[in-house]
């Protein structure tokens, strides 16, 4: 490659409110998967990222435990740290957004901001705890769902109904820091006027910057007008002060995506790389790239409100910003708020993170979908790819050319043309790297390896060493082998960098140096150091202890696996036992009696795009009558578990029109919530249509 790209990298930045859990690693594995690619093929590529480091959340578990926000910070950075460094995630930069850089940077996009006429001051109403003296966060105030009447939700959207509300709407509110409750209470609030930038937005969303789901997705919100946007906060507040704003504090939202700025502009400082190189438009072209990964879940801030605001204050756009999907767990969705995650350290304490490594790569591809963590598919897919499969090839050759050839290979290719395949093979994965196909490249690696070992298993050098006269043949088999295992190996060295190094350690030649991936020459009358084991099978007895050690996180979703393994599904008797509301006010009989509950056959569910909890679900009741439902079940099932099953809907309750479509219905289901629910499903014989008494 004569021509080498520079390129900035960047992850979104973890919140230094808690661990790192593998449902984040999801991206930061995918980032670095790439980050790797590009400098093997010898590209200048620097990967940033930082700890977000401010906002209310930090500033009230620090009050808890009794210690500075900065000491919190700095205990979670050094946590964060150690766990990316074990997972091999190689930052060039690590830093942390409440850095002098970053508020120099925060404080004059601000400025520019304001006085290029694009920030506008307003009064809002707000929640306010009046015991705490604070203005709540919008998952600060918990109530009853202002649609449905769900207990229990949070300040923004109702788990229950998946509708969106403000704060303020809840019913019977109460304050999560206080357990007051809130008041409303006015107060000036910052605005940065998205809609000045329409037209740039809208050319910037087709250049293909950005996935094309992602782009028609935020492109709907161009239909009503772009709305302005909240950048500011009241004290108390951790986080920088608004210039010339006494009180007035930036929104996380605002200063954490410039700590992408500020930890270049750090690692510039250590390095001297040139800062507007990267930061500035380029009056002679793009020379160099910026390049975002993020979750879809922050997708309409990357792809509207960041671009905008580093449009509007003299940075460069993006080059390209990727989006990724979320991560589930032997089928059920991870959650904080549930404490349904595995940490990234409890991994590491029972299991090599090159295994999770190779499994997200074999699951992750260009577009925004969710992958799931099937424990069961990654024990087996780890053991037969990854040992059964690659490994085993060095294992089944190195031995022979250690003991037999003084360690020294062939000085001619068995098979050429096989070698040739395999050497050609280098620019169409190349090809699936850039496009971030990771699960494609995977596919066609283990094709290959399964070339390699049906060559060996053809050749059988095990036989030839036991017969006189054919040593030269049988180092010829084996050095064949071994150069092909190198091509995989090579291959696969963006994925699992440990493994790399350790092929390394016994064969003379760079899988990971810049430009290692352009070295596809054979290895010939070279000498290679003895052969130590490369990877343990992954061990049923380590997962299992890795769930005990996670079990208060794991429960419930390791119990709903087991009992999916076992093909049955589990009761709610015990479970509600435990979970037992108080009764609600009594009704009259006559109003129960308006309640029309039919018998419907779910002749469809699918995901509904942009919605965390609702599963769309089109229900037959009878006569050729069909619903249009939006269930807030996405946690408990999965669509293809709910086709053709029957169930009980409430008939007759008055459409609502959602943001995701008209819902026409309710269907009945019993349980504390989320992972834990269990849809009414009528007993044998019950038919669409049938009314329930």
């Amino acid at each position: 490659m004569d021509h080498k790209r520079k390129i900035l990298v960047t992850s979104a930045l973890p919140y230094a409110n808690g661990p790192i859990h593998i449902g984040h690693l999801v991206e930061y594995i995918q980032t670095d998967i790439w980050v790797r690619f590009q400098k093997i093929q010898g590209n200048e590529c620097h990967y940033v990222c930082a700890d977000d480091a401010h906002g209310t959340p930090i500033m009230l578990r620090a009050r808890a435990e009794g210690i500075t926000p900065e000491e919190l910070i700095d205990k979670t950075h050094e946590e964060h740290s150690r766990d990316f460094a074990d997972f091999q995630v190689a930052f060039d930069n690590y830093y942390t957004t409440h850095s002098p850089e970053n508020r120099e940077i925060a404080e004059g996009i601000y400025l520019k901001l304001r006085d290029r006429g694009h920030i506008e001051t307003r009064m809002v109403k707000q929640a306010y705890d009046p015991q705490a003296e604070m203005f709540l966060p919008d998952r600060f105030v918990k109530g009853e769902c202002p649609e449905c009447g769900a207990a229990d939700q949070y300040g923004d959207s109702c788990d229950a109904c998946g509708s969106t509300y403000s704060p303020t709407d809840l019913k019977n509110p109460v304050s999560a820091v206080s357990g007051a409750t809130p008041v409303e209470k006015a107060s000036e609030q910052y605005f940065f006027k998205l809609g000045h930038f329409e037209d740039m937005l809208s050319k910037w969303l087709d250049s293909g910057a950005v996935q094309p789901e992602i782009a028609n997705k935020q492109k709907e919100l161009f239909e009503d007008g772009l709305r302005d946007w909240d950048i500011s906060r009241n004290a108390p507040y951790w986080g920088f002060e608004i210039p010339d704003a006494p009180g007035k504090y930036f929104y996380v939202w605002l200063d954490a995506p410039m700590g992408y700025i500020a930890s270049f502009k750090n690692l510039c400082a250590k390095t001297g790389l040139d800062f507007d190189e990267y930061w500035r438009p380029n009056e002679n072209g793009d020379e160099t790239e910026l390049v975002h990964f993020i979750g879809k879940d922050i997708a309409r801030f990357h792809t509207l409100f960041w671009p905008a605001v580093l449009h509007a204050s003299d940075y460069r756009l993006p080059n390209y910003v990727h989006c990724h999907g979320f991560l589930t767990v032997d089928g059920a969705k991870m959650s904080k708020s549930r404490g349904t995650f595995i940490k990234a350290r409890t991994w590491l304490d029972h299991l090599d993170p090159e295994y999770l490594r190779y499994y997200f790569a074999a699951k992750l591809g260009s577009g925004v979908d969710d992958i799931d963590l099937n424990l069961e598919d990654f024990s087996a897919r780890v053991n037969s790819d990854l040992v059964g499969k690659v490994v085993n090839i060095a294992s089944r050759c190195a031995g022979f050319i250690n003991k037999r050839f003084d360690g020294r290979l062939s000085p001619t290719l068995a098979e050429p043309d096989l070698y040739q395949q395999f050497e050609q093979a280098g620019d169409e994965l190349a090809a699936l790297y850039e496009a971030r196909e990771y699960n494609r490249a995977m596919r066609e690696i283990m094709a290959l390896a399964d070339k390699a070992n049906q060559y060996i298993d053809e050749q059988k050098p095990w036989v030839v060493a036991k017969e006189q006269g054919r040593e030269q043949e049988l180092q010829d088999i084996c050095s064949m082998g071994l150069n092909l295992f190198r091509l995989l190996t090579l291959y696969l060295a963006p994925v699992l960098p440990g493994l790399a190094a350790r092929v390394e350690a016994f064969l003379p030649v760079s899988l990971s140096g810049a430009g290692a991936w352009s070295d596809r020459e054979p290895m010939l009358d070279m000498e290679i150091s003895p052969f130590k084991h490369l990877m343990q099978r992954v061990d049923p007895k380590k997962i299992d202890a890795m769930l005990e050690a996670s079990r208060e996180n794991l429960e419930p979703l390791s119990t709903k696996a087991a009992s999916q393994k076992a093909g049955v599904k589990k009761e709610p008797r015990t479970k509600m036992t435990q979970t037992i509301e108080p009764i609600a006010d009594t009704i009259e009989y006559d109003d129960f009696a308006k309640i029309d509950l039919r018998i419907a056959r779910i002749v469809k569910a699918a995901h509904v795009e942009g919605a965390d909890k609702l599963l769309q679900l089109t229900l037959d009741i009878g006569e050729e009558n069909t619903r249009n439902v939006f269930a807030g079940i996405k946690a408990a099932y999965a669509p293809e578990d709910l086709e053709g099953r029957l169930t009980v809907m409430v008939a007759n309750l008055a459409p609502r029109k959602m943001r995701f479509g008209l819902s026409e219905g309710m269907v009945l289901a019993t349980g504390p919530g989320g992972a834990d629910l269990w849809i009414l499903s009528p007993d044998e014989g019950a038919q669409p249509g049938m009314r329930v008494k």
